[in-house]
């Protein structure tokens, strides 16, 4: 496990893994790393080909021995070649510059989120949400993000939320998002205390302090969850996998009149996924999609 402090903030130099895999392993490759990463991305590179490219980023040099491991049993999960993994040490100020290259400010809908290393002002009457350029993983060029976005923005014209829970934070950016657009309080707990520190470093920038606070939380388990259930809004952007076990729980801290934003998985997954939570008294109110991500949004 690398150490939980956020090496971008101590360190001139981190140290980045690459790989490629194709489409149909892309679902769980996060999951298969995210437990020693500081941050993990995936991109996909050939759409027309269905690759996909992963950095696994380290705050300290990673046992290249592990890595090859884990991407060996993600192979054989789905009877994919073995990708092969390549290390490289990168200075912090090489980062910084790749960062300002390939984060370009995103509109979406009313949002706009843009970097640290953005100088121009927001657009009028935009939503800004700023991430820092030192975390911007989670920054909303993700598919899963970016419809996550747009279901809180087409949410806001249909109702009023007055207690939110966003579970499995990330950068924090979806709290964000909800408390700028309902201005109101939020929850965003993650179970990675990498995650919650950067989030905490994006409320600050965004000047939301006051409506959102923060957890460590182990899923649905930590006491400022059950202290400020039942939730009108559950965000949650994270995996198939999860998402599927967690419906229950969902269900339990959701209010009577209450509503879910469920993101992180493919199209292909969104049938086992709608199924566990039509098994709890949940039914599809909106789809959102963007190539071959899909996000949920349920009512009771």
């Amino acid at each position: 496990m690398q150490n939980s402090a956020n090496p971008f903030a101590q360190s001139p130099e981190y140290w980045r893994v690459t790989f490629t895999i194709p489409s149909s392993a892309a679902g769980t490759a996060e999951d298969a790393f995210n437990d020693v990463t500081v941050a993990v991305t995936g991109f996909e590179t050939d759409e027309e080909n269905g690759i996909w490219t992963f950095e696994l980023l380290f705050g300290e040099e990673p046992d290249m021995a592990d890595i090859g491991r884990r991407l060996m049993l993600l192979s054989a999960l789905h009877s994919v070649p073995i990708p092969q993994a390549e290390l490289k040490k990168v200075v912090q100020e090489d980062w910084l510059k790749q960062v300002a290259r390939n984060f370009p400010p995103l509109s979406i809908g009313r949002f706009y989120v843009y970097g640290s290393h953005v100088t121009e002002p927001p657009p009028h009457g935009s939503i800004p949400i700023q991430v820092e350029a030192g975390a911007a993983f989670g920054s909303g060029e993700h598919g899963t993000t970016r419809c996550c976005l747009e279901a809180l923005e087409w949410l806001s014209k249909k109702r009023r939320f007055s207690k939110i829970l966003d579970m499995g934070c990330g950068s924090g950016i979806l709290a964000i998002g909800a408390a700028k657009l309902w201005k109101t309080d939020v929850l965003a707990v993650d179970i990675d205390p990498v995650a919650v520190r950067v989030t905490d470093d994006n409320i600050a920038i965004n000047r939301e302090t006051v409506r959102i606070s923060t957890a460590i939380s182990d899923g649905y388990m930590c006491d400022k969850i059950n202290k400020g259930k039942p939730f009108d809004l559950i965000v949650s952007n994270i995996l198939a996998r999860p998402l599927i076990a967690f419906a229950p729980d969902l269900v339990k801290n959701l209010a009577e009149d209450g509503m879910a934003v469920l993101s992180g998985l493919l199209t292909s997954q969104e049938t086992q996924v709608l199924a566990a939570h039509k098994m709890q008294g949940l039914s599809l109110e909106k789809r959102f999609v963007h190539k071959e991500w899909c996000t949920l949004v349920l009512k009771r």
